[in-house]
């Protein structure tokens, strides 16, 4: 087995870095760059802290404390200067450990531990990188209970479970799954709308901060604009789209501003489309509201403090679900957050519901749903368990 070393601490300047060494020669590394305070030959036990400096012959690089951890787990503490964290690195390097990112050191290390399955594993990886607390403990959640405990009884009872309730139980999951994601990962909520509609203004407001340019111009956010926000339970990322007018008529530059837009509308989670309620209902050209995913769609009826020019009567299907608001005076806020809230259904999830958080649980279950034979879902269920780690 090789030993690994990585930085675990974040990039940048700090006051403190931690280099974790991991492996069957990290004592013998240690041996040969760790020199201790008082000359006693170290013993490197697990629970033992040594003061010291790590030397590369007769240069010294830093002085560190060693923290023992088990006998081949053992944590560096240095001096945040990134040059220094680099020089250490590089020694290690050169005394025969392999430099791999925090993440998969951390994945080797839980490996080692024979009691963890893959999906406790995984939640241990991925909790840190959880946008929300909710979504950190959807995560905990599934490692003694949730998506563990349910492939467990999969698995135990497959020779007299129903394969088709196997297959409506892993849509569940996926389905809860699509929800939980906006809790773990966070929720991509796209403003949309044509020109001068109050979209930038919209997204100052939600964030509290002047993120967009806000002018009386059309056409002044011709690119696209992005800002993260809490709303709600959601950590949400706001982005706000260029204009979308007439194709037809727009310029060559406008054409792939408002084509960005369209493939940014496309991956949303939700939509918040901005129409002019000062202004008559036809204000997207009908190939465009094509373009947009319907089912995603909010349509916010801005400026409810200018006269109505707009009837929502005449919206089109798709945009018949619609908050009237006054970006400008901030009317109303309250009720479109709790719409967008509605609409992402997370406050319908069960923290303790099973679900899948990673691409290799969401494949498997994507394959346990459509199996043929209780063979063939042992055989999944048994890698959604146990099955090699994608870090």
């Amino acid at each position: 087995m090789s030993t690994f070393a990585a930085v675990m601490t974040g990039k940048g300047t700090g006051a403190i870095a931690t280099i974790q060494l991991f492996g069957p020669k990290s004592k013998t590394i240690l041996k040969k760059i760790f020199t201790p305070a008082q000359n006693k030959s170290p013993t490197f036990e697990p629970g033992k802290i040594h003061l010291g400096h790590i030397t590369d012959g007769a240069e010294t690089i830093d002085q560190v404390t060693i923290g023992c951890e088990s006998g081949s787990s053992f944590a560096i503490n240095c001096h945040g200067n990134p040059l220094i964290v680099e020089m250490l690195m590089q020694l290690v390097k050169k005394h025969g450990a392999k430099l791999v990112t925090a993440e998969q050191l951390l994945a080797k290390i839980l490996c080692e531990q024979k009691s963890l399955n893959t999906i406790a594993i995984e939640a241990k990886l991925a909790q840190p990188k959880a946008r929300t607390l909710e979504g950190t403990k959807i995560i905990a959640n599934q490692i003694d209970s949730g998506l563990t405990k349910t492939a467990q009884q999969w698995l135990d009872k497959i020779e007299t479970i129903s394969l088709e309730d196997i297959r409506a139980q892993s849509a569940e999951i996926l389905e809860n799954s699509r929800i939980a994601r906006l809790l773990i990962a966070g929720c991509q909520i796209v403003i949309a709308g044509p020109p001068n509609s109050g979209k930038s203004t919209l997204l100052n407001c939600l964030c509290g901060t002047q993120k967009a340019i806000v002018t009386d111009i059309k056409g002044t956010t011709r690119d696209w604009v992005s800002a993260r926000c809490r709303i709600g339970s959601l950590a949400a990322e706001l982005i706000d789209t260029a204009g979308l007018g007439e194709i037809l008529t727009a310029t060559t530059i406008d054409k792939a501003a408002q084509q960005k837009s369209i493939e940014i509308l496309q991956s949303a989670d939700l939509i918040l489309l901005v129409l002019d309620n000062n202004q008559p209902a036809d204000q997207l050209d009908d190939k465009l509201l094509d373009k947009f995913p319907a089912e995603k769609i909010l349509t916010v009826l801005n400026k409810s403090d200018l006269p109505a020019g707009l009837d929502a009567i005449k919206l089109p299907p798709a945009l018949a679900d619609t908050v009237l608001i006054s970006a400008k005076f901030q009317t109303n806020i309250d009720t479109l957050i709790n719409k967008i809230q509605l609409l992402a259904a997370t406050q319908k999830l069960n923290p303790h519901a099973a679900v899948c958080f990673t691409d290799r649980q969401q494949d498997l279950l994507q394959k346990l749903k459509n199996a043929k034979s209780r063979t063939s879902a042992a055989s999944v269920i048994t890698r959604l368990l146990n099955g090699k780690l994608c870090v």
